[in-house]
């Protein structure tokens, strides 16, 4: 009987263990990378319609126009046409490439549009990403029963073979868009009347440690500090960094306060805390479509879809935001789609934790150009609708997803974050000291 029991004891810690740890894909998996996927995981075949082409090393030439350090990306694509235009009229012809969230726009207004372009996969990485992408296909592991990633992982994508919903969602987390920036952008918010407000301007310095060999801290994967600018919030500097394990050490945030004359832990910086200047369509864990902890919701992987997202959308950074931000939603001239195959990762609230949203359906393109969301409300209603700009740098060449728009389909306002279209764009910077994103750093350099 004693026997008996210990077995069980051990089966269960053995149980225990394996819910803890997500073991990596096996050497015979990974050969797949390089051959019928990318490396970085995405079919390399086009689609049996020809709708998506076959991957061919995405855009790593910059067009004639472009001016080295300028920040400006010129579009490559400029001379496209679109395929064909999405209305309300011939919705119901294109929905099943459709995101709900894209689906809610129709519905809530008979004149939005979508131009839909031909597919280009312009999503590209440096050599170094790529090598080390394969060697985290099998040396990657999620802990924490998914909630954070074991320190071996460096470098590239961890998961270029994602198994789990926890895993894709690393994979967002992480997946490459430079090593840092230095820019100065706006935000935004278009009310149901139309008005459009500029609710924040602010400079940033933002940098990946998970993809840089000389930092101080390993664990720490991302790190930015912005300083305000707007005369109500001059002066005004906030600093956060995420880990790979949040569960040892989560989110440690700061804010320097230039009336106060002192720097304070901010521990509201984080999940569904509403950002200021997205005029409360916009939370925490909303930033880049998604940041922070997975803790509260359970991530499932629903496999891959063909979808309509915005894809190369340069005009839309390239265009000054009396022309861009329209009455209800983003000019359509200014807007590119495209039909790309995309990780849908549906994501539920844990039974006992607290969110403003009970779900969110992510879309993450295969190639890690392109993202978009689609949020749900305490009673299942869909609620908001989140898409990125996607505007892949072909200079360095890395994918860029940091600018985005956010849809409120139930008061009708939306905001539009990090626009540089006034402001110089987003400039390759330099690498600053671990010492310049501290609290004594901030102190030192806010306005007294």
């Amino acid at each position: 009987m004693l026997n008996a029991t210990r077995k069980t004891v051990a089966a269960l810690a053995l149980l225990g263990a394996a819910q803890l740890v997500q073991a990596a894909v096996s050497d015979d998996e990974a050969k797949a990378l390089g051959s019928t996927l990318t490396p970085f995981g995405a079919e390399k075949a086009g689609n049996k319609e020809g709708t998506i082409p076959e991957y061919s090393g995405g855009l790593t030439t910059p067009p004639p126009s472009y001016k080295k350090g300028s920040g400006v990306r010129p579009d490559p694509f400029a001379d496209d046409k679109p395929l064909f235009t999405i209305t309300a009229k011939n919705v119901d012809q294109y929905a099943d490439k459709l995101s709900e969230g894209s689906k809610a726009l129709f519905k809530k207004y008979p004149d939005y549009r979508m131009e839909v372009y031909p597919t280009r996969r312009s999503a590209a990485f440096p050599k170094t990403v790529l090598d080390a992408t394969v060697k985290n296909a099998t040396r990657c592991k999620t802990i924490e029963n998914g909630l954070a990633i074991v320190p071996e992982c460096r470098g590239g994508l961890p998961f270029p073979i994602p198994k789990t919903g926890d895993e894709v969602m690393w994979n967002h987390l992480l997946h490459f868009h430079g090593y840092f920036y230095d820019f100065r952008g706006k935000q935004y918010v278009v009310d149901s009347s139309g008005r459009v407000t500029m609710t924040d301007e602010f400079t940033a310095q933002q940098e990946w440690p998970y993809y840089l060999e000389n930092v101080g801290n390993p664990e720490v994967y991302y790190r930015v500090r912005s300083d305000k600018l707007m005369t109500r919030s001059v002066g005004v500097i906030n600093t956060y960094y995420d880990y790979l394990n949040p569960v040892a050490t989560g989110r440690r945030a700061w804010s320097y306060s230039p009336g106060q004359r002192r720097v304070r832990v901010a521990p509201d910086f984080t999940y569904d805390t509403p950002t200021d200047s997205s005029g409360g369509v916009e939370t925490f864990d909303d930033i880049q479509l998604f940041s922070g902890k997975l803790d509260r919701f359970d991530f499932k992987l629903a496999g891959k879809k063909e979808v309509i997202m915005p894809y190369n959308a340069y005009q839309a950074q390239l265009t000054k935001a009396d022309e861009l931000l329209k009455p209800n939603f983003v000019n359509p001239a200014k807007m590119r789609w495209e039909l790309h195959r995309a990780w849908v990762v549906e994501s539920t609230l844990k039974p006992g934790k607290r969110h403003l949203y009970s779900k969110r359906v992510f879309y993450w393109d295969e190639d890690w150009g392109g993202g978009m969301v689609d949020v749900y409300d305490a009673s299942a209603k869909i609620w908001r609708a989140k898409f990125g700009v996607s505007t892949p740098s072909y200079e360095i060449p890395a994918p860029q997803l940091l600018s985005s728009f956010t849809y409120d389909l139930i008061n009708g306002q939306y905001c539009f974050v990090t626009h540089t279209a006034d402001t110089g764009g987003y400039a390759v910077g330099q690498q600053r000291p671990s010492s310049y994103f501290t609290p004594d750093a901030m102190a030192g350099g806010g306005i007294r």
